[in-house]
């Protein structure tokens, strides 16, 4: 790889010829995964999550062993974050143990924090602000599935979370134009939304907000959405179904949508809640290839960080 940065806490800090390059590093890997086979040999990845994972903890784990290397898993009682222990003294510690650290937690703050005093490289592996490696193992998906075609149009239906926040700059990163359909009061970060414009703009392409599904989903080529309670949130699920019930992924609102568009949906899903059956389960749906892409994208990132 022609960059070199020492973390990847956010997709804001990435150059648009970075993302390129991860993208092509990742298509090498997924093509080729043999000639990567002990590229990390002897190196170690520490795993300090604070939320339950599926997808990135396994992904992760094998990512690490296909490439040679090891990973040690942290969980939430292992360490408890500022309370048991300071993140400046676990991230001094760690840095004399590992060569690499992923961190999945509640506060952004806890990942800047940790790469300010980690002395290796530290991954974001999500945040309540963020979510990198999902959004760019999304974006890697519809690379696959369309090429580079232009003005092609992704609109992200749901809450303004984590995972809209990092499609946002990936979005406006990489020339798609992306809506957002959220309720009045959940749009995501503002201050992400205007970076996310005007790098947009610089691009020639658009960053639109509706508070309305239809108008958000109408012609898109690529409907995506998330749970519309994530975690941390469980207390407001019954309240968050009420004012979401209108931003349900269905039959009729998908079919505003281009012909040929996708389904995506970064997991776990609520079935029968954010999306039905009918579209998770259709022939539109990469939701599996996405999930799949986040194994071959985080290798990627672990080669360029860690070898």
């Amino acid at each position: 790889m022609k960059t070199v940065r020492k973390d990847l806490l956010s997709i804001k800090d990435l150059e648009s010829k970075e993302i390129e390059e991860i993208f092509t590093l990742t298509a090498s890997i997924k093509k080729n995964p043999g000639k990567f086979r002990g590229i990390l040999k002897g190196k170690s990845l520490a795993l300090i999550f604070e939320k339950p994972s599926n997808r990135t903890y396994v992904s992760f784990n094998v990512g690490m062993a296909e490439l040679g290397g090891h990973a040690v898993y942290l969980g939430p009682d292992q360490i408890k974050l500022g309370v048991r222990e300071t993140i400046h003294d676990v991230a001094k510690t760690l840095s004399r143990y590992v060569d690499g650290i992923v961190l999945r937690t509640f506060a952004h703050k806890n990942v800047l924090d940790m790469a300010e005093y980690s002395d290796v490289p530290v991954i974001n592996g999500l945040s309540d602000l963020s979510h990198p490696c999902q959004a760019l193992a999304d974006i890697f998906t519809v690379r696959e599935k369309f090429g580079k075609k232009k003005n092609l149009t992704l609109a992200y239906i749901g809450d303004g979370n984590n995972v809209c926040n990092s499609l946002l700059y990936t979005c406006s990163k990489t020339g798609i134009n992306m809506n957002v359909g959220v309720p009045e009061g959940y749009e995501p970060n503002n201050d992400v939304f205007r970076g996310a414009e005007e790098m947009a703009r610089k691009n020639k392409i658009s960053i639109r907000l509706y508070h309305t599904a239809e108008e958000a989903v109408r012609g898109a080529n690529i409907v995506y959405t998330d749970v519309w309670a994530s975690m941390g949130q469980e207390d407001e699920a019954q309240k968050r179904k009420a004012i979401f019930r209108d931003f349900q992924i269905n039959g009729p609102l998908f079919r505003l949508a281009s012909s040929g568009a996708l389904v995506m949906h970064c997991l776990p899903a609520h079935r029968g809640e954010e999306i039905t059956d009918e579209v998770i389960d259709s022939k539109n749906s990469v939701v599996f290839d996405e999930a799949e892409n986040r194994l071959h994208v985080e290798k990627a990132v672990l080669v360029k960080l860690l070898s």
